[in-house]
């Protein structure tokens, strides 16, 4: 397959094609974070990488020749978390640059296979106007359901699972619960949640090196009605998580990231897709 892959981060598009045996011949990656892109070429040298989305128009790309293109546009201004600007804020919108890119290639290969993804929490209203963009509604799946930390999320994709008359839903079953539990991931000590918070980019800005403040952090934000940062406790000590263990937490490898401090790893994997997730969405491929 040939790939363009928009807002590319830690290349988890190309690792989850890999894993399922479908052979990349050529992989565009549109990525502006310089540790995505040297994360992304440690890993699969061969990776073209093309720049800016914003300037699609002038990308070296044989367009006709594409047969997936994927895209997890930023969901800053959708998510719960964030200021809800909506679909139309300054970060959101990147989504219609995905849309004007889709429909040119459509233009020259009416089969080509796509993949949207955007955060669970999106308002109604916002996931309305994307689906309608996209011609079709997301199927809302949780990777809790694959790894052990929560994280909803929706996808839109033309991949069907069978041939059918109604193309207008994306038919992508759940997976398969793996029941992993938080404990399960853990290199040491023990937590008393059954699942981990999900991963965030901003979760690097919570890193606390003093116990003393990351303990009085948890209880301030339990207080508020938030579960706090992912945690850990060793003994009698609050820790925060490893490098291994984030990266357990989206499904990857151990070693994965470890060409990159913690903190940027920890902020390509928060704003990044659940593997196993993607693996079993390009599990239909095939089929």
């Amino acid at each position: 397959m040939n790939v363009v892959s928009l807002f590319n981060g830690m290349n988890t598009g190309r690792q989850a094609l890999e894993n399922v045996g479908i052979k990349v011949d050529k992989y565009y990656s549109s990525e502006i974070k310089p540790y995505a892109i040297q994360l992304t070429q440690h890993h699969f040298p061969d990776t073209i990488q093309v720049g800016d989305v914003t300037k699609w128009r002038e990308w070296d790309i044989d367009w006709k020749s594409i047969d997936l293109i994927l895209s997890g546009s930023p969901c800053q201004d959708l998510s719960a978390a964030g200021k809800r600007a909506g679909i139309n804020g300054s970060k959101s919108s990147l989504f219609f640059v995905f849309v004007e890119i889709l429909e040119h290639i459509k233009s020259l290969n009416p089969n080509v296979l796509f993949l949207q993804e955007n955060v669970g929490s999106a308002p109604t209203k916002d996931v309305g106007i994307m689906s309608r963009a996209l011609g079709l509604y997301p199927v809302r799946i949780n990777s809790e359901l694959v790894v052990a930390a929560l994280r909803d999320r929706y996808y839109w994709t033309n991949i069907r699972t069978k041939e059918t008359m109604f193309d207008i839903v994306t038919d992508i079953p759940q997976p398969k619960d793996k029941n992993i539990k938080f404990q399960d991931i853990l290199e040491s000590g023990t937590t008393d949640r059954v699942k981990s918070n999900c991963v965030t980019e901003r979760e690097y800005k919570n890193i606390y090196k003093d116990m003393d403040k990351l303990k009085a952090h948890i209880e301030r934000k339990r207080k508020q009605g938030f579960e706090p940062l992912i945690h850990a406790v060793e003994g009698e000590k609050i820790r925060n998580l490893t490098k291994t263990e984030f990266c357990r937490l989206q499904g990857f490898p151990d070693n994965y990231c470890d060409t990159l401090s913690l903190p940027k790893a920890i902020s390509l994997l928060g704003d990044g897709w659940t593997l196993p997730i993607i693996e079993h969405i390009f599990s239909f491929i095939n089929k």
